[in-house]
């Protein structure tokens, strides 16, 4: 049983940060990629950052130098710290891990960025 656990969203005003973290647990191996994506109310699910075992990282367009994704591989955990938060990055914030074949989700966290 695989979980991830993700953390940190919430409420917070335009310009403001917020960073979010998700750590997975059980029986996991060999994580290739950690990424986040994002949902929003009566939008499709879209990818936000990704990051490889490598490092490498991929970025939406909308987010490119506003947000770092980053990881700590000892401890199975990814991160995204998301700075000058815009209205429009108002979401459900989705963890994702790819094991080899297979593919994980969170729970999703709530992200509110209020004008």
């Amino acid at each position: 049983q695989v979980q991830l656990v993700e953390s940190g969203g919430g409420l917070v005003q335009a310009g403001g940060s917020l960073r979010l973290s998700c750590a997975a647990s059980g029986s996991i191996f060999s994580i290739n990629f950690m990424g986040w994506y994002r949902q929003a109310p009566g939008k499709q699910r879209e990818l936000v950052a990704v990051i490889d075992n490598g490092g490498s990282t991929n970025y939406a367009d909308s987010v490119k130098g506003r947000f770092t994704i980053s990881r700590d591989n000892a401890k199975n955990t990814v991160y995204l710290q998301m700075n000058s938060l815009k209205p429009e990055d108002t979401a459900v914030y989705y963890c994702n891990v790819v094991a080899g074949s297979y593919d994980y989700w969170g729970q999703g966290t709530q992200v509110t960025v209020s004008s």
